[in-house]
């Protein structure tokens, strides 16, 4: 039968298809859309109702503070997503910022003269070597790495109180230039959270564009499938450890510009936190789906939930409970959208055969 007879128009030599130039989005990609476009909706109105009881919560020095207060997270949270993704946890990442937000002040009491580019560097260089542990602990020894960070936590969080032996580094005891890059704005923005943008926006466009970076899904979605296939999954792993333990560690020199006062307990129970903020943002805690931007977005609904309800004067018991009750939902949507999404598969399965 010639395409005439079927009623088909017949395609000349050279045409294109249909569908070229105009490439399709994924299910995963409509799926982190909508998460994402959820988690907006969800904090335009938290900041609605927030905004309703008190006016002055979206005042210059109010956004000012709550950018401040997200930006730490949101480059944790970011550094997570990258480990989170690969079907992994890092639970060391608040150990991690305590041990290198110290090592940053014990260095500017060393060589007050130190220039903070310099600080910022070795501070994200300690940081990575940490991760360099964590990826190399999980390799050799073939353990999870949940039960791996779980005893690193304590292992850095342990050589930081030895160090500290109980002293606290004051902000005077810091170069004022330092301090400023905690509390510097441009056009009214804070640093800290452009700096934040800038790891987000870098950490996406990885994850989205390079080979390398949507190899980290395939291994999440199914290890062994993703090793038969040719992917480094060894490496990998090793990869995105040092490079949660980097941004961990840039954290860290943030964290010690923007509060100046530093002591061993820095940091002390921040992952959990950052754990949520990625979850929330609709990073899969069983790995193979999630973004950076997801993810940042939920640190930003996490920090604002918390002044939310201090504004609105709600028993901070509150704030925990919202948070766990949006982790629970979260995981709870994960495991529906995969259970259809398996469901699809195996329908177009039957259908192809």
């Amino acid at each position: 039968m010639s395409l005439a007879d079927t009623g088909a128009p017949a395609r000349v030599a050279g045409d294109s298809p249909p569908d070229v130039g105009r490439p399709r989005r994924s299910l995963t990609e409509r799926l982190l859309a909508v998460r994402e476009l959820s988690l907006l909706l969800a904090l335009g109105a938290l900041i609605l109702v927030t905004t309703l009881r008190n006016d002055r919560f979206l005042s210059a020095q109010s956004i000012k503070d709550l950018l401040l207060g997200c930006a730490i997270l949101v480059i944790l949270a970011v550094g997570q997503t990258l480990v989170i993704v690969t079907r992994n946890v890092d639970l060391s990442v608040g150990s991690i910022l305590g041990l290198v937000a110290f090592a940053t002040g014990e260095l500017f009491l060393a060589a007050p003269g130190t220039p903070w580019p310099v600080a910022l560097l070795l501070g994200v260089g300690l940081g990575a070597l940490c991760g360099v542990i964590n990826g190399g602990l999980i390799a050799v020894a073939k353990v999870p790495a949940l039960v791996i960070t779980l005893g690193t936590l304590y292992a850095f969080r342990g050589v930081d109180y030895y160090w500290a032996a109980g002293r606290q580094i004051n902000a005077a005891d810091m170069p004022r230039s330092f301090l400023r890059l905690g509390n510097q704005t441009v056009l009214g923005v804070p640093v800290l959270f452009l700096v934040a943008l800038v790891v987000v926006a870098a950490v996406g466009f990885y994850l989205r564009s390079y080979r390398s970076g949507r190899e980290l899904y395939a291994i999440g979605s199914e290890p062994a499938a993703a090793r038969l296939s040719g992917i480094p999954v060894g490496r990998r792993v090793f990869a995105v450890f040092v490079a949660n333990g980097a941004l961990a560690g840039l954290a860290g020199v943030l964290y010690a510009a923007r509060f100046g006062t530093l002591d061993a307990a820095a940091g002390s129970g921040l992952e959990l936190q950052v754990v949520a903020a990625a979850v929330v943002g609709g990073v899969a805690i069983f790995g193979g789906s999630g973004s950076a931007y997801g993810a940042a977005l939920g640190a930003v609904l996490l920090t604002t939930i918390g002044s939310s309800l201090a504004v609105l004067r709600i028993d901070p018991f509150w704030q925990q409970a919202v948070v766990g009750a949006l982790i629970l939902a979260a995981i709870g949507l994960d495991r529906l959208l995969a259970l259809r999404m398996a469901v699809r598969l195996r329908g177009r399965s039957l259908h192809g055969a």
